[in-house]
């Protein structure tokens, strides 16, 4: 199976080579398929010429003749499956030459100056990557997923350019980048190297069928052949890549190293970009408008910031490669959606509750909002957890700042459960089941087991008002519940479990996860979610800074804003405070609370105030 190429050679002789061992594989499994049919045949002359008379030729005659009809028919089905299994297709913005002919026209070019074959099309991906893509397959023109020249037979592939690419490089650039993935069409339309490519997808397309009732069986020998082609699969690429880098190699060879670059810091500021920036504002079901002109806000940025990124932005007043479009903004906007489905598993099309925001519009509608509904999700955790609705300044029962001793309620009944199944809860705080669950980190399901019981309800009810006498949702109550509330069975362990209960059953309400656990296909939406796991004591230290930036707008004057590279931001005196974590995990983590009382008192914020929720 190893083919008769060397792994040592490079180019299209080596890729060729790798390509017959491909399709050497699927030679030998059409003879295994045929081989009890032309043991039948055998059989079946003998016993007409009377070679064979007489028992028990005659029954394994007919046994042998059963089984050949069977592996026929089976083998029949599986080649049916495999030449007509529609292969994945990455989602793309299809850009037409209309709508970018001067893009077109250096494509063109590029392949002209390698003497191969240009492009059929170009699209556009929400990633740093540039590749060809083959769309003639039959059932994509069946399906609707392909049209066009693209996907006549015989067509050659279409070339897929990552959108930050365009925005970010300039013209000179982008070329250099693109000249090794525009050769790679020469290649590419070697019969051999196209018919065993065909068969590696076909396979491949195969697998995902199997996973279908009544064809299960399909996927067995699929994997099976792809086992056994998969070295000569990735040697024959391998050799194409290389055939492709020879060819470009007299095209803008100098400049293709700094190119390659910026390709590198791209990925870098798109993926900060997406994580930090886009993410909270498609959890709040909008996205942002224009991620690739933000993507260069967010790399000048980081140029500015490091120093390995320096020199960098000097190339900006060359002309960017977004010039080669008629309509940059439109295309921009299109990307976008298309990044929020990809990523995250929005809807296909806007829609009153998946919108469209702008970047001058963030601070306001994603950042406050965000701040705003995880500070409420925080009062309802604490509600839930029968947490007073008002507590002292310092540790519950002791000495508070002020330097009174103060006593927050009753103290726990011996019946009451222990958040997170051990310890003992702070006093006066009876915790449900569901907290309990939540806080070992066990799902808690939807419905009335996972809402907070009477008995919660009516322990925070049993208790005296405290002494400060704040109601409604405080920041005092904040520090007053996590004020010694550190380690396993405490409160803040309880709190922190109950979070990310309450949190995973509103993702799940909303559909944001639902996509993530589909089969592999081009309708498995997130492709690639970004969304990582985060512990219960992230999720409480994200919130209680929501809680605190809160406070600090309404009451000291502080606003949101945002960073480029780090999303939400708190901006007091139209300056970015960055001083704010190390409080709140010393807080979080170790229920001190002296170090934000500071931070909180240097500003100015009255930590007795309610603040505004959603």
């Amino acid at each position: 199976m190893s083919g008769i190429g060397s792994i040592m050679e490079a180019g299209v002789p080596s890729a060729r080579s790798r390509a017959l061992a491909v399709l050497r594989v699927r030679s030998r499994a059409l003879a295994v398929a045929l081989l009890p049919a032309a043991l039948a045949v055998v059989l079946v002359a003998a016993r007409a010429t009377g070679r064979l008379a007489g028992e028990p030729w005659g029954t394994v005659t007919l046994v042998v003749c059963a089984v050949a009809a069977l592996v026929l028919l089976l083998g029949g089905v599986f080649a049916t499956v495999v030449l007509r299994a529609s292969p994945a297709v990455t989602p793309t913005v299809p850009l037409s030459e209309a709508a970018a002919p001067d893009l077109y026209r250096l494509v063109r070019d590029l392949a002209d100056r390698m003497d191969v074959p240009p492009p059929s099309a170009i699209a556009l991906t929400p990633d740093c990557d540039s590749w060809l893509e083959d769309r003639t397959h039959a059932a994509h023109r069946r399906g609707g997923i392909a049209g066009g020249p693209q996907s006549a037979p015989g067509a050659a592939p279409v070339l897929v350019i990552g959108s930050p690419f365009l925005w970010w490089m300039r013209v000179a650039e982008l070329r250099a980048v693109l000249a090794p993935v525009v050769a790679g069409t020469g290649p590419s339309a070697h019969p051999d190297i196209a018919d065993a490519r065909g068969f590696v997808r076909g396979l491949d397309a195969a697998v995902d069928v199997g996973s279908r009732r009544g064809l299960g069986w399909i996927a067995a020998p699929a994997r099976l052949l792809l086992r056994l082609c998969r070295t000569d699969a990735a040697e024959m690429e391998r050799g194409v890549a290389a055939a492709a880098s020879d060819r470009a190699q007299g095209v803008d060879y100098g400049l293709r190293i700094v190119a390659q670059e910026q390709v590198g810091l791209a990925y870098a500021g798109w993926d900060r970009l997406l994580t930090r920036v886009a993410l909270p504002a498609w959890r709040m079901g909008r996205w942002p408008a224009h991620l690739d002109a933000g993507v260069v806000s967010a790399l000048t940025e980081l140029s500015r910031r490091d120093r390995l990124a320096e020199g960098f932005t000097s190339r900006l007043g060359e002309r960017p490669a977004c010039d080669l479009l008629e309509q940059p903004g439109v295309i921009d906007e299109a990307t976008s959606l298309l990044a929020a489905r990809l990523f995250h598993g929005g809807p296909a099309e806007a829609g009153p509750q998946w919108s469209p925001v702008e970047w001058t519009a963030y601070p306001e509608e994603v950042v406050d909002r965000k701040w705003r509904a995880e500070a409420a999700r925080l009062h309802t955790a604490l509600d839930a957890l029968a947490g007073p609705a008002g507590l002292p300044a310092g540790p519950i029962g002791t000495t508070g700042t002020t330097g009174t001793t103060r006593t927050t309620g009753p103290t726990a009944s011996p019946g009451s459960v222990s958040p997170a199944g051990a310890g003992s809860a702070a006093p006066g705080a009876s915790v449900p089941p569901a907290a309990a669950a939540g806080a070992s980190g066990s799902p808690v399901p939807s419905g009335p087991s996972a809402t907070a019981g009477s008995a919660t309800i009516e322990a925070a009810a049993a208790a005296p008002p405290a002494a400060d006498g704040f109601d409604g949702p405080t920041l005092e109550r904040v520090l007053g519940c996590l004020t010694g509330a550190s380690g396993e069975g405490a409160l803040g362990e309880a709190l922190a479990g109950r979070l990310s209960a309450d949190l995973a059953r509103e993702e799940r309400a909303a559909g944001t996860t639902g996509g993530a656990g589909k089969a592999r296909g081009a309708d498995a939406v997130p492709l690639f979610p970004l969304q990582p796991p985060r512990s219960g004591r992230d999720l409480l230290a994200d919130h209680v800074t929501a809680m605190v930036c809160c406070a600090a707008v309404d009451s000291a004057g502080a606003a949101p804003g945002m960073d480029w590279l780090d999303g939400p931001v708190l901006l007091v005196g139209g300056d970015r405070r960055t001083d704010l974590a190390p409080r709140v995990l010393c807080l979080v983590e170790d229920g001190d609370p002296e170090p934000l009382r500071d931070w909180l008192s240097a500003l100015g914020v009255r930590t007795e105030k309610p603040v505004r929720l959603v």
